[in-house]
């Protein structure tokens, strides 16, 4: 409960206290970064509750910038609440810049200008091609005419506040991400960064912010006929979405008001939390936007493909992986084939059909999953019901309660119990050659030993089992097989 204190003080915070001078907290974070000059503190948001609280005391708390990027930003609780963090911040001043995916935006289109029409607001969105401003008949026309633009998307997962601390990982901004949905949750992982990593982070952010294919909200909503959409919000109509998100936020049924003690206590959270930073040299890796240089064809790789695959060249004695979608390319079970060769134990926790979110992807993965156990893998498909669950929810589950299902959504490698990885890759095609990644490599033996122990401890038969011997599918509803099975028979590996 390390952020208990800090958290849902998110959204109140600023009605107790002006942050124009720099609070306890922040100078505690600032004497931290003094003293490991040219280092990286990370410090793993292993729960959901944490995570959010992370970014929800880093909103309130920032004093001159917020950067944000994510693949998926819902208009559910957790998104609306989000929303209304940052536009409270821009109405003290904190310049606040957006970059969401086009992909599954769902956002009204009113909202979504109003916000982008604060002054001290900036939206963008990457590829614009599916929804912002998009017709129903032009995404149609969109896939046929680029059908490799229209599959490439923005995967990325970033928040950065004062070019001082970010956090990077799987988590998109949406309540199953944070388990915070009564039906489904995803078992996720979170890097909280200080120092000199965040740098490198704002020039990958930068980059994306200014590529041709990051297009301004407003720009979107400026067409004409039945090409692009034309929408227009009035002053009066910008006031009203503005006080609709500010109230949705103070309604107790939304936000508990029992939290707002939590406020007093953040001081003692911060000290409790810089006794367990790692402060070490940290390498944040990222793709360009676009990807590769392919404009037809589905394949090329990226800068985070050929440095996950260093690493597993490089592996002499383990790999432990986590990833909710495991469909290896040729090349990428070639490699995995080798280091097995030379002696590498391989295991990998993944999700079985029972638990998953995406058949498709899950199609893909039992194409091979026979391929793999047989070279030697070790594969753990995680249980949509597992006992780790009670350590994972922020409150725990009454008797009677139907418990929500469980999925893996974490991007996690560690090599030799030396070396981690945690961002945003899928060991899947799509990860490999379409979408952009990003993620943080780091170097210490005590954050690896944390990391793989949170695996391994997922991969227990209590919340996982075993692919080899358990037959997991079997556990799956009979609606499930058979829709894999359909999926199986078709030409769709590139795209997963």
């Amino acid at each position: 409960m390390l952020f208990r204190t800090i958290w849902l003080g998110l959204l109140l915070i600023t009605s107790y206290a002006s942050i124009a001078h720099a609070t306890p907290a922040q100078q505690l974070i600032d004497a931290q970064l003094e003293a490991h000059p040219n280092k990286s503190g990370i410090y793993v948001l292993d729960k959901g509750e944490e995570a959010l609280l992370a970014r929800a005391w880093l909103a309130d708390h920032a004093q001159k910038t917020i950067e944000v990027q994510y693949f998926i930003w819902s208009t559910d609780n957790i998104g609306i609440l989000a929303s209304e963090a940052l536009l409270r911040a821009a109405e003290r001043g904190v310049q606040v810049r957006v970059i969401v995916d086009d992909l599954l935006v769902d956002a009204p289109d009113k909202s979504l200008l109003a916000l982008a029409k604060h002054p001290n607001i900036e939206i963008r969105i990457y590829n614009p091609q599916h929804s912002v401003g998009t017709p129903f008949h032009k995404r149609f026309l969109n896939m046929a005419v680029n059908f490799r633009g229209f599959n490439q998307r923005m995967h990325d997962k970033t928040f950065i506040v004062d070019g001082k601390l970010a956090i990077t990982g799987g988590r998109n901004m949406a309540a199953e991400y944070f388990d915070y949905n009564q039906q489904y949750n995803f078992r996720d992982r979170d890097a909280l960064l200080l120092g000199a990593v965040v740098q490198n982070m704002e020039e990958s952010f930068n980059q994306f912010w200014a590529s041709p294919l990051s297009a301004p909200v407003e720009e979107l909503y400026d067409g004409l006929g039945i090409i692009q959409k034309h929408v227009s919000v009035k002053d009066a109509e910008i006031q009203k979405i503005y006080a609709n998100l500010h109230a949705y936020a103070e309604n107790p049924e939304n936000f508990s008001p029992e939290n707002r003690k939590a406020i007093l206590e953040t001081p003692q959270a911060f000290l409790k939390l810089a006794e367990q930073i790692v402060w070490t040299n940290i390498e944040f890796i990222s793709d360009t936007p676009g990807k590769n240089k392919q404009k037809f064809l589905l394949g090329g790789g990226g800068k985070t493909t050929e440095k996950l695959a260093q690493l597993v060249e490089n592996a002499q004695q383990q790999i432990v992986i986590q990833s909710p979608y495991l469909v290896m390319s040729d090349a990428a079970k070639k490699l995995f084939k080798k280091a097995i060769q030379r002696g590498v134990k391989v295991r990998i926790n993944t999700n079985s059909l029972a638990s998953t979110d995406n058949i498709q992807a899950f199609s893909g993965y039992r194409n091979q999953r026979d391929v793999l156990t047989k070279m030697g893998v070790e594969i753990f498909e995680y249980k949509p019901d597992p006992q780790v669950k009670q350590h994972l929810l922020r409150e725990a589950l009454a008797a009677n309660e139907k418990p929500p299902v469980f999925a893996i959504h974490a991007k996690t490698m560690v090599v030799d119990g030396e070396t981690v990885y945690i961002g945003t890759f899928n060991f899947d095609p799509r990860s490999q050659n379409l979408n952009t990644e990003v993620g943080v490599i780091v170097r210490d033996t005590a954050l690896a030993s944390l990391v793989q122990n949170a695996i391994e401890t997922d991969m227990h038969p209590e919340n996982s089992w075993n692919a080899a011997e358990d037959k997991p599918d079997q556990f799956a509803s009979s609606a499930k097989r058979k829709r894999v099975i359909f999926y199986q028979l078709t030409p769709i590996k590139p795209l997963l």
